[in-house]
Parts: C-alpha cells; structure tokens; sequence
C-alpha cells in the first residue's frame, strides 16, 4: 500500500491576523489588570481550538499568570457540574474550593466568580473553555455569569469557544469565517512543505473541497499520496480524510426534529443537480415536502418564512441555501444510505414530470444509483447537450463518469466535464475534474473523442488565459493533432486558439506557423477567407487581404456566433476598421451575455475596449475594461487581467490621472513579464510614454517608445509597432532629438507611410502628415499641419485632432506668432475637454497661457506656490520632478534664460535658495 503523505504542523494560524489581534488586546488588558471576557464562535474546523490555544500559549509566554485551560469532553454533556470540574481541575494549584466538591455537590455562579477573582488576586489568570456549548447546562450557566461580571480591576478573563453565541448571550462573540484562497494556499504549502511538488489542479480540488476549513484541509492532504499530490496518479472520488469535520457539522443537526431533519436532507439532495453555489429551488422542495408528508407549517416557515432554520437554513429569493457549505455534504454523509436514496428518487420523480427537466431528473437518478450503471452513464451523457447551462452539462458528465463501467469512457467523460466546467468559467473546477482523467487501457464508445486529445486541448485554452504564451501554444498544437482524426471541429478551435497565444506573445512566425496547419478546407467554411486574408495581408498582398478580411466581417456581422464575431472584430482591426470592430465586438458581447460560454465573457470585453480604444472611445473602453477586469477574475483568467490592465493605462494615459496610468501599466508589465504577454507590455509601455508626453517629460517618451518601434531584441509588438511610432516621433522631435536622431526618424516616417498606404485606419493619414510636419523644415511644416488637419476633419475624432492642434499652436508659438498660435491651442483645449482627455487639458492650457491667452482654471488650495503665475508654477513643479533648465525649456517651448529668469523670480517670492527647497516648498503645496 503507498503511504499516504505526512502532513506537517503550521507553526502559525494562517488567515486570523484580526482575529489574533482582537484576543491580544484583551491579553493585554488582562496583563494590565482588567478582566473581560470573548467569546469565540465558529462552525467545526475553523480553528477555534487552535486560536484559544494561540492565546493560553501567549499568556503562558509572558509569563502573565496562570492559564486554566480545559476541553468540553461530548460524553459527559448530561452530568452536572463536570465541566467546572473539569476547568477547576486543570488549574497549576489548590483552590479555594476542591473540584472534587464541585463535582459532588455543585458550585453558585457567584462563588464561581468570587473564585476566579482570587484565583487572579495575585497575577492575572487567563480561563480558556474549548468547545463550552458540549458543556453541562449548569456549567455553562455559571461561567456565563461569571464572564458578564469580569470587568476594571478584576484581574481574570474568560475565553470560550462555541459552535454558536446562544449558551453565552451578552458576552462579546467572534465569529470565525472560513479562511480566504490565499490564507488556504500557504496553509496547504506550510502542511506539505515547500519541497513537494503540487499539481495546480489537485491544489485547486483540494482548496475547492476545503472551502476555507483547515482541519478539512490537514485531513484531505493527509490522505493523498506524494504521487497523487503531484499529478501523476488519479485524485479518489470523493476525497477521503474529511469524515470528521463532516460529522461535527452533522451532530450539530441531531438536536432537530425528525420532520426538519428530513426536509434538509431535501434541501442537501435537491443540490446535486445545480451548479455549485446556486443552493436549491424552493418550489421543488415545497413539492418534495408534501410527497414526504412533511407538515405545511414547517414548510412554510422554512421556505418561505423570513428566517429559515437560523444557523442552517437561508432563504434568497426563491432559493435556498445551506449556511455554510460543509453543512450539506454533511447532511448527505450522516444520512443512512436508503433514506438518502429515497430522497434522491423522489426529486428525480418530480423533475421527471416536465420535460424541461430531464437532465436534472437523470442526476438525481444518478446520485439515488447504488453501483455503475452503464445505461444510466450514455443516458446522462447524451442529455448533457445545449441548451441545459455549461455548468449543469459538466455536473451532470461528472455523474456519468462515476457511473461508468468501462475505464476509458470514464476518462472521457471526466475530460468532456473538464472542458465544460472550464466554458462555464469555472477553471478551478475545470482544473480538479482533469485531475480524475487517467490513461485508460478500454476502448471508448465509438465515436467518442479519446480523452488524451481532449484533455491537451482543455489544458491548453485554460493556459490561454492563465498561463504563459509559448505552453498554451505548444498545448494546443499537440491537441489539435491528437483531435483531427476524431473531432476536426476542436481541432480547427485548437490551432486558432494556438495563433491566438503566438499573437498574444507577440510572436508572427509561430501565428502564422498554426494559421498554416489548418487545412485548406477548414471543417468550418467561414474560416477560409480568415485564413485567406491573414496569410495575404502577411505576404504583402494587402489589397487582396483586406478584401478577404472584409468579406470574413460580413459573414461574421450576419450570425451571432460569438467566436465568429469575436474573429471579425480581430479582422475589422488589422484592416484598420475600427468602428467595425466595435460593432462586432458588441454584438459578441451580447451573444456571449445571451448564450455564453461564461468563460468568453473577459475576452469578448478585453475586445470591445481594445476596439474602442482604437476608435477613441476612451470613456467607453474603460467602462468595459474595468468590467472585463471582474470577469477575468472571476473566473480566474490572469493573462485577460493583464491585457485588461494594459488597456486601462492606455485610457489613463489619455484621461489621466498619471498615478492611474502609472498603476495599471505596472500591473499589467507585471502579468505580461512571466506568461510572455508582448501585446500587453507593449500597451502598457506605450501608455506610460504617452502619459509622459502629456506630462511634457518628451524625454523620458522618447526613451520609452524607440526600443518598441526600432528593430530589435527588445522590439515590441508587431501589430503594434506602427500604432506606436506616431508617439515615438512626437516624443523624439520634442526632446530635441530631431538631429541627432534624423535618419531614424526619417526611416520610421517612411515605413509608417507604406503602412498608412496599406491600412484603412481613418487617422493614420493625418497621423503620417503630422509626423512630416514635425521632421519638416521651417518653410514647410506650416503646409504639413495644414494638411492633417484636413485629414482629421475627414478622419473625425476629437483626441487625434487636439493633438495635431496642439503641436501646431505649439509650433507657432515656438516661433514668436503668439496671436496665429492661440487659435490652434484654443481648439486643442477644447477639443481635449471635449474627449475628457484630463492628462492633456493641463498641457494645452498651459501652452494657451504662455501665448499670452488667460485661460480659467479650477481653485487651488492657497499656499505659498499660488502666488506665482500659471507659467512659473509649471517651470517650479518641473524643478520639483527633477528636471534641469535645459529639459523644462524643450518641455515648455521656451529658452533656457528664459527658464533662469522665471526660477530667480520664483526664489524671491518663495523665499527659498536652492532647487532642494523649491522642491520641498512644491511637495508640500501639492
């Protein structure tokens, strides 16, 4: 027999950072001389044993005085008194009054109190009562009384823990909650040790099955085998080493009428046929309840009342829920088998009954099935179709995998639960249910799809969206290999998915390496000008591969496949059609809303922002941005967050403010470095270098684009590359680089006109004629501005064309035109107020100002800056970042005397001497 794996004893309780904090501060009453009392409450397993042994170890640490310590012992609930002797016994020396009088002839609660103030008189003396609700009723009654009483001065204090706060009313109560995922995983770690390698599905099955409860967690681990720990062998069904936490919340239950106890094995049964989470219907239990004879008047209150079964039972709406999830499984455990059998063939009968409910009704006959049943396993599997939820579909799988007879149809079902599990946005499900898929030596139903094939596929898509690139590419080109001889339609899926990961990685020969292993007759016909344009549009052929793309986009726009849909708009954006790309990308929002899959919702909103964000919709592709960040983790999808972040820095970038543009890019550099996200850092490295255009630090842009959009090991996104370089030769020509620079920047200029000559992007002419502005000579550049500007009127958009404006008022002022400037940069701040560009207001007023225009601005908090005019309060913050004379006139379009003359001024009024206190002075004002 294979020894099972050695759980190892945290050293610290996991998770209870303000639970410890509360039981410290009356510790340190208590070490102060003042009594009190907590009282600690929690369902079994959650650590109340162990958090009154935190504090008796810490009062016995500081050496504060003595500890009586004791554990309510089940048996002896119905013998009065033991439980004060019991207490009175574990104290380090003799009492007032022997625990053996105690026992025999019982104790008042006020002598108890009178006790423990003696027994504290000379240091303070800490009680701690574990599990005091098994306690004797006297017991409890006298401790109570004596706890309400322990107050200033009284030099004792009472810590009890209880499945509830009943038997201690009025006492201050703490009530534990299961531990949060993160405080689970390093307690799982801290059982396990660092050393042994886990199975990411098997951890997640294992903190899934744990829902928050640490001695169920040290009980399924200590259970499993190093192998089974690690991947290599198939996880049992169901987990074994939970029995006894399972039970604890089941004699909690036994106190209850045998009507209420059989109307929760109900409620416990009627779950197996929902997705986890969604409790039970409370109409199909009330039909269960009369067929059981069940009196209407607990029915109703039950089901209907305000209250349920207080500590049990909870009504939502037309649901109902168990109060903590360990509770129904403990039902389903402590019940005998043939009442539990009863149960589940009794909803079977009455989902039966409507046709609606077939699928539903073949689980409850599955979980009422007392051995394998091969007929009942086909008969679950074939219902297990659309339109019945992803979630209900990879339940009811589950279930015919249990009740399969043959090894390989077992393991295909498990991979088929696995992948619907992972479309209804459940990855940590997804995740556990692969775990159970081993290599079976049986043949498989035929035409079944082999579960090696299908597990590498649902492997690779979760590593998709939460993985790095280059495993999720090499994933799903095996699985696509492995499904073409069985399932071509998931093999067609498989290398679309992989392009799609060699995209997201930035890398175009692996993209059009899966592209190219598609045949060229794909299973799905729509397909083929997809393929068609791409490989086109690759090639060179553009006009050609436009045309393709375009004809993809109207088959797209004509269905409501998602997929499609989702491919249309990818389409709509490499030809440059942003507004059709928004389009498409709406309405596969709305399918994938309408119909699902769950787990295309964060992909279908990362689209659309990223489509309105191309079409410079910035308000809108936040909005949908930060509700993709919901979805992605949700449903636990990192590499959506970080493409989702990368776009919230790009509209930061342009609505400000810089902290939230600075935020979301580290955020999102931070996802993209380890899973090898190129689109994602270069968005985010762009956003910044755009914020810091804003900001006038043209240097640091500069710096930040030219690794992007010059060739190169650090190169960035190819198919973002040229969207970039318009930034790139704005940020260069400003920091006053346009000479040293100016082959480069000359070939960047040639190269984004043979692409704006290839795209049907609307700004990209203007974006091209403003950069030959730029990079033009004096008698020159007037012509260039002039000539995207008509561009832009054609083009529209508000935030490209303040742009334009704004460099050209700035190009004017720069040569002593003050009055022509004015009615460029007048333009740009409105146009920049128009779009909410915040990050771009302050720059276009400030340029106004400095044409002589005053232009209103928002109160400021007084202070000794708010003396100095508008354009001696951006050369003082410029000084406070850092920058020298030089690098604040390349910012502010003026000379450096003229930046020395306005800092001389500033120091006198400011009354300060050196940049260091101009620094200081600025800081403080802000």
């Amino acid at each position: 027999m294979t020894p099972s794996t050695t759980v190892h004893s945290p050293l610290r309780l996991y998770g209870r950072s303000g639970e410890l904090a509360i039981v410290e501060t009356l510790l340190g009453r208590l070490a102060q001389g003042d009594g009190g009392a907590l009282v600690v409450t929690a369902p079994p397993g959650l650590g109340r044993s162990a958090l009154l042994d935190a504090a008796a170890e810490t009062h016995r640490a500081h050496n504060h005085g003595p500890v009586l310590h004791v554990t309510a012992v089940p048996a002896e609930r119905h013998l009065p008194h033991s439980g004060l002797h019991a207490l009175l016994g574990s104290a380090p020396g003799p009492l007032s009054v022997p625990p053996e009088r105690v026992l025999r002839s019982g104790i008042t609660p006020d002598t108890l109190l009178t006790l423990l103030r003696e027994t504290g008189a000379d240091r303070p003396v800490l009680v701690c009562v574990d599990d005091a609700h098994v306690w004797d009723s006297p017991s409890r009654e006298a401790l109570g009384f004596a706890a309400r009483r322990l107050g200033a001065a009284s030099r004792a204090a009472v810590l009890v823990s209880s499945a509830d706060e009943t038997s201690f009313a009025g006492l201050p109560a703490l009530r534990l909650g299961p531990l949060d995922d993160r405080a689970a995983a390093c307690l799982l770690e801290s059982f396990t040790g660092k050393s042994c390698d886990i199975d990411p599905g098997v951890r997640g099955e294992l903190l899934r099955e744990a829902a928050g409860n640490p001695r169920l967690l040290a009980g399924l681990v200590g259970h499993l085998t190093p192998d089974q720990l690690a991947g290599r062998t198939v996880l049992p069904f169901p987990l074994p080493g939970g029995e006894s936490v399972l039970d604890a919340h089941a004699a909690q239950l036994d106190g209850l009428p045998a009507e209420t106890r059989t109307l929760l094995l109900l409620a416990a049964a009627a779950q197996e046929h929902e997705p986890e989470g969604t409790g039970a219907d409370a109409g199909l239990l009330l039909r269960a309840g009369n067929r059981a004879g069940l009196g209407a008047t607990l029915l109703d209150r039950v089901l209907f009342g305000p209250g349920g079964i207080p500590g049990v039972l909870e009504r939502t709406g037309s649901r109902v829920h168990f109060s903590h999830p360990l509770l129904g499984r403990a039902v389903l455990r402590h019940a005998p088998p043939a009442h539990r059998r009863a149960a589940h063939e009794l909803l079977a009968a009455l989902l039966g009954q409507a046709s609606a409910h077939q699928l539903p009704a073949l689980v409850q006959r599955a979980c009422a099935a007392p051995a394998p049943d091969a007929v009942l396993a086909s008969a679950l599997e074939w219902a297990a179709t659309a339109p019945r939820p992803y979630a209900e579909r990879s339940a009811a799988l589950t279930r015919a995998a249990l009740l399969s007879t043959d090894e390989a149809d077992r393991a295909a079902r498990f991979a088929e639960a696995a992948e619907h599990a992972r479309l209804a946005g459940d990855t940590g499900r997804a995740r556990a249910l692969l775990t159970r898929v081993a290599a079976a030596p049986g043949t498989p139903v035929p035409g079944a799809v082999p579960a090696g094939g299908l597990t590498r596929f649902t492997r690779g898509m979760l590593a998709l969206r939460d993985g790095p690139a280059t495993d999720a590419r090499e994933a799903l080109l095996a699985a696509a290999a492995h499904l073409a001889p069985h399932d071509p339609a998931r093999a067609l899926a498989a290398l679309l998915a992989a392009a799609e990961a060699a995209w997201a990685g930035g890398d175009a020969i692996a993209y059009l390496d899966a592209l190219n292993r598609i045949p060229e007759r794909p299973h799905d016909p729509a397909v083929a000008p997809y393929l068609a344009g791409v490989r086109a549009v690759f090639a060179g052929r553009m006009t050609e591969g436009h045309e393709l793309l375009a004809q993809c986009l109207r088959a797209a726009e004509a269905g409501e496949d998602p997929w499609a849909l989702l491919r249309a708009g990818a389409c709509a954006l490499v030809v440059g059609e942003a507004e059709s790309a928004c389009r498409a990308g709406a309405r596969a929002l709305a399918a994938v809303r309408s119909k699902g899959p769950e787990a295309l919702l964060a992909h279908a909103l990362e689209q659309l922002a990223y489509a309105e964000l191309r079409a410079g919709r910035h308000a809108r592709a936040r909005a949908h941005a930060l509700e993709g960040l919901h979805a992605a983790r949700r449903t636990g999808q990192s590499n959506a967050t970080t493409h989702l972040h990368a776009v919230l820095a790009l509209t930061a970038s342009v609505e400000g403010p810089a902290e939230a543009c600075a935020a979301h890019a580290d955020t999102a550099l931070a996802g993209a470095g380890p899973h090898g996200l190129s689109q994602a850092a270069t968005l985010a490295t762009w956003a910044v270098a755009r914020a810091d255009l804003a900001a006038g630090r043209t240097g640091e842009a500069a710096a930040r684009l030219a690794p992007l959009v010059r060739p190169g090991p650090r190169h960035g996104h190819f198919g973002i590359r040229m969207l970039a370089l318009p930034c790139y030769v704005e940020a260069a020509v400003l920091a006053g680089h346009d000479t040293e620079w100016a082959d480069e920047l000359a070939d960047a200029v040639r190269e984004f006109a043979i692409w704006t000559s290839r795209t049907t992007d609307p700004h990209a002419p203007a974006q091209l004629a403003r950069c030959r502005a730029l990079l033009a000579p004096a008698d020159e550049a007037e012509a260039r501005y002039t000539q995207a500007l008509a561009h832009h009127d054609r083009a529209g958009g508000d935030f490209e064309r303040a742009r334009t404006q704004l460099l050209y008022g700035q190009w004017l002022r720069r040569r002593r035109r003050t009055r022509e400037a004015r009615g460029p940069l007048r333009d740009a701040l409105v146009g920049f107020e128009r779009c909410s560009a915040r990050a771009w207001v302050d720059r276009a007023t400030g340029e106004l100002r400095a044409a002589g225009e005053a232009v209103d601005a928002p109160a400021a908090d007084a202070g000794p800056a708010s003396a100095l005019t508008p354009q001696q309060q951006r050369i003082a913050r410029c000084v406070a970042e850092g920058a020298t004379n030089r690098e604040i006139a390349r910012r502010l379009s003026v000379s450096p005397r003229t930046v020395d003359h306005h800092l001389r001024n500033i120091f006198a009024l400011l009354g300060v001497r050196s940049r260091t206190e101009l620094a200081r002075v600025m800081d403080r004002w802000s």
